[in-house]
């Protein structure tokens, strides 16, 4: 059984930061494609970033500069640094994992993902 699950949420005042944490069970993550996804209230699910399993990382351009995705496979867990947080950024946020055994890329589309954690709430406000 391959599980995934989000831990880290909370609120935070603009500007703050916030690191989520995805972590794997049945499975090492680190020989696989891991993607970040938010969804706001109201609107589409859409995609955040992601990490393959040779550690290549890919951004939404909304996020790059301020959101990190980093594996420590040691722990079998993905980490979602997020700095300089703005109110747009609040949503549910869920990672995701691509199935096919070391894929070399990642994508922030969801299609490519097969399996998905339950998610974790991210507030920003003031």
């Amino acid at each position: 059984q391959l599980q995934l699950a989000e831990s880290g949420g909370g609120s935070v005042q603009p500007g703050g930061s916030l690191r989520l944490s995805c972590a794997a069970s049945g499975f090492n993550l680190r020989y696989y494609a891991i993607g970040w996804f938010r969804q706001a209230p109201g609107k589409e699910r859409e995609g955040v970033g992601c990490i393959s399993s040779s550690g290549a990382t890919t951004y939404a351009g909304a996020v790059k500069g301020r959101f990190t995705i980093s594996r420590d496979g040691a722990k079998s867990t993905v980490y979602l640094q997020m700095n300089s947080l703005k109110p747009e950024d609040t949503g549910i946020y869920y990672c995701a994992a691509d199935a096919t055994l070391g894929s070399p890329f990642c994508f922030i589309t969801a299609s490519p993902y097969d399996h998905w954690g339950q998610g974790t709430p991210v507030t920003v406000s003031s």
